[in-house]
């Protein structure tokens, strides 16, 4: 029997969520995080504010959506050069992060 999937969620809220901070968030995570061996679904982009029922969260600006084959892979992603990369460039500009990770 095979491992399971693993999604991982991250979602970013940016000390100052302008557009041009926003779209550069996006884009850094498009260049660094959809490289890793074994993800087999990248997603990155800004919060849809247009949603904003009760249960909607909003207090996020940019949100990361991964998959990987299994949850050795998304270990492996953890440590990779890229990954450390994208963390030490992008981390002052955050105000805080949330992470939801879950088999698939």
């Amino acid at each position: 029997m095979s491992s399971p999937r693993l999604a991982h969620n991250v979602f970013f809220k940016l000390k100052d969520p302008s557009d041009a901070n926003v779209a550069g968030l996006v884009a850094a995570c498009k260049k660094y995080l959809n490289v890793q061996p074994g993800i087999v679904f990248f997603a990155a982009g800004p919060i849809c504010r247009e949603l904003a029922r009760e249960v909607n969260d909003q207090n996020w600006d940019v949100g990361l959506h991964l998959v990987f084959d299994s949850k050795a892979a998304h270990d492996n992603y953890q440590e990779d050069p890229m990954h450390v990369r994208f963390v030490e460039e992008n981390k002052p500009g955050w105000a805080g992060v949330r992470v939801f990770d879950s088999y698939v």
